[in-house]
């Protein structure tokens, strides 16, 4: 059984960026904490899940289908600084630099796009990680397709498969969009029903199984939470219908297409020297020593042995938080 793992793509950055700080410069001045993020983190994950193929899955905008429906979705987000964005083309060219493919489309969400690629491996027969945090995602966990949420960069990812969902939530995958539809979801701007807070939902969930079979058995449910629903009807339905992943998009790019095989190591090396990172230098270098890396990447260049130290002017407290990647 092969193995794929689909990455969230602005998801790793964020937490790249905010893991590491943002002084971190190269000796020219640039800026590249959330770079040295990513490249630390995507080592991490291939080194833990050695998989067969990768994926970074982007939103592209705020155009897509939802959007168009409820102009306020994901409205009310933190605004974060300009200097997470000059990062992103060269976080990118690291991804880039490993084969690594990535898509994006700006009809539809990261999600959406994840969501199309793990169901079309599952049914190839392949297992499937989908590394992210979004909530949205626990949907797709089942006994093939679990969702890894990175902790401590990568060091200490939380797994969560169908079993793990409902012992977190009280509620299967598939009833995932019917709970968010119920109690909302603050960081996509969803209210839910109003005064239906996660320990209701589960329970009026697992009592009735989705959303409309709650409405259609009102009479029965007690007067305190009756009032709610009713008043929260059409907002528990939408946002129920904004919470549903969209699973049948055309894939953009062949599941053959994102194995990892003879991968060349010269511009991986070549870029970490550029960006002057030791510590990821070190971790690549290991990784080809192993069993995985061999067989996934070609030794078709100096392994740098004599690189220069690091220029990553960063002091001591600084230093041990970067080893935490």
């Amino acid at each position: 059984m092969k193995h794929l793992v689909i990455i969230d793509g602005h998801h790793l950055l964020y937490r790249a960026y905010w893991a590491i700080p943002r002084t971190m410069r190269t000796s020219k001045g640039e800026q590249v904490n959330t770079v040295f993020g990513i490249a630390s983190m995507l080592l991490l994950i291939l080194r833990t899940e050695q998989p067969d193929s990768v994926l970074f899955c982007f939103d592209a905008g705020d155009e897509t289908f939802r959007h168009t429906e409820y102009a306020d979705y994901k409205s009310g987000r933190q605004t974060t600084p300009d200097d997470f964005y000059v990062q992103i083309p060269r976080a990118r060219s690291v991804i880039d630099s490993f084969g690594i493919r990535s898509v994006e489309d700006r009809r539809y969400e990261a999600d959406d796009l994840a969501c199309s690629y793990a169901r079309a491996a599952e049914r190839a027969g392949d297992r499937v990680t989908i590394v992210s945090g979004d909530r949205d995602l626990f949907q797709l966990a089942s006994s093939t397709i679990r969702i890894a949420i990175p902790h401590k960069g990568y060091q200490e990812a939380e797994y969560l498969s169908d079993k793990e969902v409902f012992t977190k939530y009280g509620v299967t995958p598939a009833q995932i969009p019917s709970y968010k539809g119920l109690v909302g979801d603050s960081s996509d701007n969803l209210p839910g029903v109003k005064g239906i807070g996660p320990k209701a939902a589960a329970a009026l969930i697992q009592q009735y199984g989705s959303t409309e079979e709650i409405y259609k058995h009102l009479p029965d449910i007690k007067s305190s939470w009756r009032s709610k629903l009713e008043a929260g009807r059409e907002q528990a339905f939408f946002c129920e219908r904004m919470s549903q992943l969209k699973c049948d998009i055309d894939l953009p790019v062949s599941l053959a297409d994102l194995e990892l095989k003879d991968i060349p190591s010269a511009p991986i090396i070549q870029l970490f020297s550029d960006l002057e990172f030791t510590l990821p230098m070190k971790r690549f270098q290991a990784l080809l020593a192993t069993p995985y890396g061999q067989n996934h990447f070609r030794m078709d260049g100096s392994l740098s042995s004599n690189l220069t130290p690091s220029k990553e002017s960063l002091p001591q407290k600084e230093q041990e938080q970067m080893s935490l990647l």
